[in-house]
């Protein structure tokens, strides 16, 4: 496994980290301090957006506690012409790259089909969630084949050729779609990284009960070179998605990358994780907190009480914000899951959306 920072936050790589250590090198102390106040903030936000939804402002929360390094590094090792495809708990992934967090919480309200534009250039090239397990793979390897056909990637300029990387789960990857998109990706030499945040759990089924060896040899099966990190470790993160996506973009085909990570949270907020697993297992994972490990880190490098103190109340007037705004979103009403069924007008569709208001008007008050 690739591990530069230790649990405790010392700086102690791992043999298979050596080939990494220059790009963590090259990381200067201004790009440290934003791992770390973006995977602050994050957590922030997903508190308060589980919090929302247990007070009826949502319909439903994936949280991402536990999984921030995962998400930062590999977020930030993209670049700007770069196209990202999250599964559904990308929260940072997607704010990072300029997705407005209401955006995502939007979807979750149930106020959009869609949640954003992945193609306006204030979203940086992401698109949208899927709900459906590992559909997105085979989006993402579409979209890196078209651009192998469009000329896109591969000719040597770094600042202009393109690159694709697709986030899914250890769950997600048991389903026949993850091995089809490898299987395609790997026949073009399409530039797509595959990011498989293994977070130990798919809802109640337990990795082991999934694989009989490491998830990330599945990628070597399709001739992918292929690496597993430790995911709560930002700089492993980093330095192992920036060099895969610089050689996936490069030229070089398909890569996978088994982020070793933990849902701390539910997999859902309509999940219970206590009638699963134990409180050992979590307190085990606690003790491997991304957000505390790199706190150290920074403080054995001479961070500031100053800074950590305003990276808190930096998060804490991000919550308190998305929260204002969500409240403030309201409702729509019920045209919206009649009039994109189809392109064009259809009369079955008139019909139930005419069935609908006449049941509504004769309820209590004209509503359901």
């Amino acid at each position: 496994m690739v591990r530069v920072l230790a649990a405790d936050g010392s700086f102690a790589p791992t043999p298979a980290a050596e080939p990494y250590l220059a790009a963590v090198a090259a990381i200067d102390d201004a790009q440290l301090e934003t791992f770390y106040r973006d995977m602050v903030v994050v957590r922030a936000f997903d508190r308060q957006a589980t919090n929302l939804q247990r007070q009826g402002q949502l319909a439903l929360w994936p949280p991402s506690w536990g999984q921030e390094a995962a998400q930062v590094g590999s977020a930030h090792a993209a670049r700007a012409q770069d196209h990202l495809f999250p599964s559904y708990r990308e929260h940072v992934v997607c704010t990072i790259r300029g997705v407005d967090p209401i955006d995502i919480v939007r979807l979750m309200r149930g106020l959009t089909h869609g949640g954003w534009n992945p193609y306006d250039p204030k979203n940086g090239n992401t698109h949208i969630y899927t709900l459906v397990l590992g559909s997105q793979t085979l989006h993402a390897a579409g979209f890196g084949m078209s651009l192998v056909f469009d000329g896109k990637t591969g000719t040597g300029d770094v600042d202009r050729d393109e690159a694709v990387i697709v986030y899914y789960g250890d769950g997600a990857s048991s389903q026949g779609d993850v091995h089809e998109a490898m299987v395609f990706a790997a026949s073009y030499r399409a530039p797509q990284v595959f990011f498989l945040q293994n977070n130990q759990w798919a809802i109640s089924v337990p990795v082991a009960t999934q694989a009989s060896a490491p998830l990330y040899r599945r990628g070597e099966g399709y001739g992918m070179p292929s690496v597993q990190v430790d995911g709560n470790d930002v700089l492993a993160s980093f330095a192992v998605t920036r060099q895969a996506l610089d050689e996936a973009r490069a030229g070089g085909g398909p890569r996978a990358i088994e982020a070793m990570t933990y849902r701390m949270g539910a997999h859902t907020t309509s999940d219970d994780p206590t009638k699963y697993r134990t409180s050992a297992e979590e307190q085990s994972w606690a003790e491997r907190d991304p957000i505390a490990r790199m706190a150290a880190y920074l403080r054995s490098r001479g961070a500031s009480d100053a800074f950590f103190a305003d990276v808190d109340a930096a998060a804490a007037d991000y919550a308190e914000d998305v929260r204002a705004r969500t409240v403030a979103l309201g409702s729509i009403g019920t045209d919206m899951m009649f009039d994109h069924v189809y392109s064009e007008p259809h009369p079955l569709v008139d019909e139930q959306k005419r069935w609908l208001a006449e049941y509504e008007a004769s309820l209590e008050g004209g509503q359901a």
